[in-house]
């Protein structure tokens, strides 16, 4: 049974809201910085960046972009769980999403090792002696593909933080704001990998 609803009178649920959408803004500034970057070495480069792109796996790229659809549909079914006082359901499905962030940081890191294993990372003799397109190429796609991952992470600890929060009954179906601001960080990373995908793997 949960325990009554605790209203705290200093709660400030918009401005929670706003302040993470103003964060979320800013995420989407540096991320399209660095789309416009990849765009324009991608005018300079066409074929480099054409015959890097066939080094990428995209059955791998597939399989992520399904798992993290897949993922913020379970952080968005959680958000109505806890409407419904449901707060078994609410942490499977926190859970869920969890487990499938580790499936896609799982698929990347045997993505990275093999690129690795072959001697494709920035600074490798292998990569130097490429044209200077598939330098940039996978110069862009490390750095960005990574910095999206760093996203993922502290997306899942934000998320397990949240799962806490519930388990203690801290979050109810009156008090869940920070649980629909995890969300909306969950589904910044869907968006941004929306837009990653297809630049590195279905473009070429």
């Amino acid at each position: 049974m949960n325990k009554p609803a605790h209203i705290d009178e200093h709660r400030d649920d918009e401005g929670a809201k706003t302040g993470m959408w103003i964060f979320i803004f800013t995420e989407l500034i540096l991320f399209g910085g660095l789309f416009i970057v990849y765009s324009v070495y991608r005018y300079l480069n066409p074929a480099a960046f054409h015959l890097a792109a066939e080094e990428l796996d995209t059955f791998i790229g597939t399989v992520n972009t399904v798992i993290l659809l897949v993922s913020s549909m379970t952080i968005a079914m959680s958000i109505s769980a806890i409407q419904y006082k449901n707060k078994k359901l609410t942490l499977i499905l926190m859970s869920v999403t969890i487990l499938l962030a580790a499936v896609f940081m799982v698929n990347k890191y045997f993505e990275w090792s093999g690129k690795i294993s072959h001697g494709i990372y920035p600074g490798s003799p292998t990569l130097m002696e490429a044209s200077q397109g598939e330098i940039l190429f996978f110069g862009l796609y490390y750095a960005m593909t990574g910095l999206h991952a760093i996203h993922i992470i502290i997306g899942v600890a934000f998320i397990a933080y949240v799962m806490v929060l519930v388990a203690k009954d801290e979050i109810q179906h009156d008090n869940f704001v920070i649980l629909e601001n995890s969300g909306l960080y969950w589904h910044l990373v869907d968006l941004i990998w929306i837009f990653l995908f297809p630049l590195f793997y279905l473009i070429t």
